[in-house]
Formats: structure tokens, C-alpha cells, sequence
């Protein structure tokens, strides 16, 4: 049950720490859909909300974050939705009770610029890793991709919420496979919005808790599995591992958090091949 906010499985506490609220027109999110995937009152362009947030869970594993939203006074010249932010979400993260220092792991879903800002902050000189304690994972595909040269377009973002932890010695990665980092917290390959894009499950003994980050951004993913969002990097790839999210979370004690719906970005996935559907949880 949600509690102020946060999620309860078993011996597992889960709290959104949000950082931004925005809209989207859906043509502009979701190129590919047509007047068919669209319920009554909706066109192409209907604003979609969505949030940019980062999940904590407290645990017996640790206190660990999934993600670290977009981060403030971030250069982004790319994007005025992530450009020179002064955002809350620090202060969200401290009113929980948990300082920086408090937090054991990051684990993220893949490297986009809206989920590793936090890893740094300015110190006057230069970005230093925010959580002085803590072990960063991440898929090795992944930051594979996001050091070389085809990622060169938005090198900023390596070079300054990326490098500061590798040069800290606190980056670890796990390989393209499914893999168990700690107990009962497994990493699934999932790529297609990225090169190593993962889902992130924890095991609890009330069910999993699935954190599927950008595998979909609007629950109209959920209904219509083969649209795949302007952000995707191979469309194909997105797709298959949607599907894969699909059945894996289907009629099974699996909730899904989210990483940009709005509302409580978390539910559940009912049905069967071809006729999935989203249940916010409240």
C-alpha cells in the first residue's frame, strides 16, 4: 500500500523522489502512433505528462537509489527541459530522512542525461560524486557506448555525471546477461531505448518490485506494445524487450516503477499476448 508517498513490499520501503513535472505533445513523444492507438478524447496533440524521478529504496540490502534524475546547473544545451536546472530534488531526497551520505548503491537503468545528474554535484572547482559512500552500477554495454566516440553528441553528460565517479573509483558494471548484483536484486537486459538499457527487479517476500526505466513512458506503451518513443535508439530492440516486460509483469505479484509516468509512476500490468493493460497503484 502506498504510504505519504511510498511503497511497502515486505521488508522493502520504496519513495519517488521527483525532480520535474512536464508535458509532451503525444505526436512529438510517440511518432509512430496513429488515431488507432488513440483512446476517445485523445489526438496527436494531446499533452502527455511525465515525470523525471528517481526511486529510493530502503532495504536490507542498503539504502540505494534507482537513477539520479536530470541534476542542477547541468549544462544541456540540447535540451531547455534539462538546461541549467535548479530543481527540488535534493531537498525531496533529504525530507525522507536520508542524506547523501546515507546512500549505499546507484543502480541505473541506462546513462541518458535524465538519470545520472544527481551522481554529481559542483564543489566550486569541478563535479564531485554526490553520495561519498556509495557503489554505482551500471551495465558495461552501456558504458561502453556512452565513453566512445559515437556518443560524442552528448559527451558533456560523460563528462560530468559519468567520469567524476569512474575517476572515484566507485563504478562497477554487470555484463549484457541477467545478472544477480546483490540478493535478490537482478539486472535483465533490456536494450533498445539504449545500448544497455536494464530493468532492475528486487525480490521481496510480497512480490517484485520492477523498476523498467524508460522501456515506456506513457501507460499507451502498455496497450500498444510496438510504439516505441522518439528516444528509443533501435525501435526493434525497444520493442522486443516491451514485450518482454509485458509478460514478465502480467497476472504475477510484480509492481512496476516507473521512470516517467506521472501520477503515483507506479502499477501493475494485467491481461495477455496482445491485450495488456496499466493499473496505477495509488
Amino acid at each position: 500500500m502506498s504510504i505519504t508517498g511510498s511503497y511497502r513490499l515486505g521488508n522493502v520501503v520504496i519513495t519517488r523522489i521527483t525532480e520535474q513535472l512536464f508535458n509532451m505533445p503525444l505526436a512529438k513523444l510517440l511518432p509512430n502512433a496513429t488515431d488507432t492507438h488513440l483512446p476517445a478524447g485523445m489526438n496527436a496533440e494531446t499533452l502527455i505528462e511525465m515525470s523525471v524521478h528517481s526511486w529510493l529504496i530502503d532495504s536490507p540490502q542498503g539504502r540505494i537509489l534507482i537513477d539520479t534524475a536530470t541534476g542542477n546547473g547541468k549544462d544541456r544545451p540540447f535540451s531547455p527541459l534539462f538546461h541549467q536546472l535548479t530543481s527540488p530534488w535534493m531537498e525531496n531526497l533529504k525530507q525522507t530522512g536520508i542524506q547523501p551520505d546515507d546512500i549505499d548503491y546507484v543502480l541505473h537503468t541506462h546513462l541518458h542525461t535524465d538519470h545520472v545528474g544527481w551522481n554529481t554535484l559542483w564543489d566550486g572547482i569541478k563535479w564531485q560524486p554526490t553520495f561519498k559512500n556509495a557503489t554505482w552500477v551500471c551495465s558495461q554495454a552501456e558504458l561502453n557506448y556512452v565513453s566512445s566516440p559515437e556518443a560524442a553528441a552528448r559527451k558533456m553528460v560523460f563528462d560530468d555525471s559519468i567520469l567524476p565517479v569512474i575517476e572515484s573509483n566507485r563504478l562497477v558494471t554487470v555484463p549484457d546477461t541477467v545478472t544477480e548484483f546483490l540478493p535478490g536484486i537482478v539486472f535483465y537486459p533490456t536494450p533498445g531505448h539504449s545500448i544497455g538499457h536494464m530493468c532492475i527487479a528486487i525480490e521481496t517476500e510480497d512480490g517484485t518490485a520492477l523498476f523498467c526505466g524508460d522501456l515506456v513512458h506513457t501507460p499507451l506503451q502498455i496497450t500498444h506494445k510496438a510504439l516505441s518513443s522518439v528516444f528509443c535508439n533501435d525501435i526493434s530492440l525497444a520493442n522486443q524487450s516491451r514485450e518482454w516486460l509485458l509478460n514478465f509483469a502480467a497476472n504475477r505479484p510484480v509492481r512496476i516503477f516507473t521512470s516517467h509516468f506521472s501520477d503515483s509512476s507506479v502499477g501493475y500490468v494485467t491481461g495477455a499476448e496482445g491485450e495488456f493493460s496499466w493499473v496505477f497503484e495509488r
